[in-house]
C-alpha cells in the first residue's frame, strides 16, 4: 500500500507512464529504469510489478489484478496530483494496448493540460510484437501492423473489418490476446479471413512468455497455427504474401531483391538508386 503523506502535496508531482518491455531485465530501457528508480510510488498489475524487483527498493508500491485498470489510473492521477513522484508501469509498451490512454483520460478529465505544475512523461518500451518477432527472423520486416482480438473493450464486428482490411492489404499481422478460456472462436474467425486472402501455407509464429521464464515458440502455417497450444500470454505473428521459412526463421523480405543484385549490390537493369521501384522491368539483373 501507499502512503499518501510521504511527499509535501504542494511540491509538483511527477507522473510516469513506463513500458516495462517483455519482462526482461535486459529490455527495461535505462529511461524506464530511472522512472521506476526515481518514484515514490509504483503502480501497476501485480504480475508486471513482481517482474520489477530487481529495480523496486524502497518505493512504496500499489497493485492489483486484471480488468482494474481503472482504479490503477486513478490512484496514479490523483497521488501524482497531490505532488508525488508516480510511475505507472504497463507490460511493452505503455501507448499501446495499454494503459497510457487511459492515464491521459483521467487527467483530461481532472482538467490537466500541459504546462501545469504536474509533469507527465510517457516512457517507451520494447511492444510484445518486436520482442517476439525478433526471436523468429524478420517477419515483420516490412508493412505491418497489430490486432487485438479481445472484444473486452472494442466489439467483435470491428475487430473483424479491421482484420479483413489488414488481410486484403498483405500486411503482416501480429494479433494480441489472441485466445482466452473464453474466447475460442475468435482466433478461427480471423484465420477464415485470412485464408481468404493468403496461402495455406503462409508462415506462422506464436511465441509465449517472449524473453520469460516458460517462453514457448511454435513455427506453424496459417492453415494449421489455431491447433497449436496457446493463450492470452502469446502473440501470433501471421507473415505476408511474401513471408517465407528459413530453417527456424521466418523472413519478410523488405524487396530489395527486386531493385539491386544481391551478389554485387548492383543496381538492376530498369531501375535507378533512389527512384521509385519500376515494376514494368522484369526483376533479373
Amino acid at each position: 500500500m501507499f502512503n499518501s503523506t510521504r511527499r509535501n502535496p504542494n511540491m509538483n508531482g511527477m507522473l510516469s507512464i513506463v513500458g516495462i518491455g517483455p519482462g526482461s531485465e535486459k529490455l527495461l530501457t535505462p529511461m524506464a529504469r530511472e522512472a521506476i528508480e526515481s518514484a515514490d510510488l509504483v503502480v501497476g498489475y501485480k504480475p508486471y510489478v513482481d517482474s520489477l524487483h530487481f529495480v523496486i527498493k524502497d518505493q512504496d508500491i500499489t497493485t492489483n489484478g486484471m480488468t482494474s485498470e481503472v482504479e490503477r489510473a486513478r490512484v496514479s492521477v490523483e497521488q501524482a496530483l497531490s505532488g508525488r513522484r508516480v510511475a505507472i508501469v504497463s507490460s511493452g509498451d505503455a501507448g499501446i494496448y495499454a494503459m497510457g490512454s487511459l492515464v491521459y483520460e483521467l487527467l483530461q478529465h481532472h482538467g490537466w493540460k500541459d504546462g501545469d505544475p504536474l509533469k507527465v512523461d510517457m516512457i517507451p518500451g520494447v511492444t510484445a510484437a518486436i520482442s517476439c518477432a525478433s526471436l523468429v527472423g524478420t517477419p515483420l520486416a516490412h508493412d505491418s501492423c497489430t490486432i487485438s482480438l479481445s472484444d473486452l473493450l472494442t466489439p467483435w464486428e470491428l475487430i473483424e473489418r479491421r482484420i479483413a482490411a489488414a488481410a486484403s492489404a498483405d500486411f503482416a499481422i501480429t494479433f494480441y490476446n489472441p485466445r482466452s478460456r473464453r474466447r475460442q472462436e475468435h482466433i478461427r474467425i480471423a484465420q477464415r479471413i485470412l485464408l481468404e486472402h493468403r496461402d495455406a501455407e503462409t508462415p506462422v509464429a506464436i511465441v509465449k512468455d517472449a524473453y520469460r521464464e516458460g517462453q514457448v515458440i511454435t513455427l506453424s502455417t496459417l492453415g494449421e497455427f489455431v491447433d497449436c497450444e496457446f493463450g492470452m500470454t502469446a502473440s501470433v505473428i501471421i507473415g505476408n504474401s511474401q513471408s517465407y521459412r528459413y530453417g527456424d526463421k521466418i523472413i519478410t523480405p523488405r524487396g530489395y531483391s527486386r531493385k539491386y543484385n544481391l551478389e554485387n549490390g548492383a543496381v538492376k537493369s530498369g531501375q535507378k538508386r533512389g527512384r521509385s521501384l519500376n515494376t514494368e522491368v522484369g526483376e533479373t539483373a
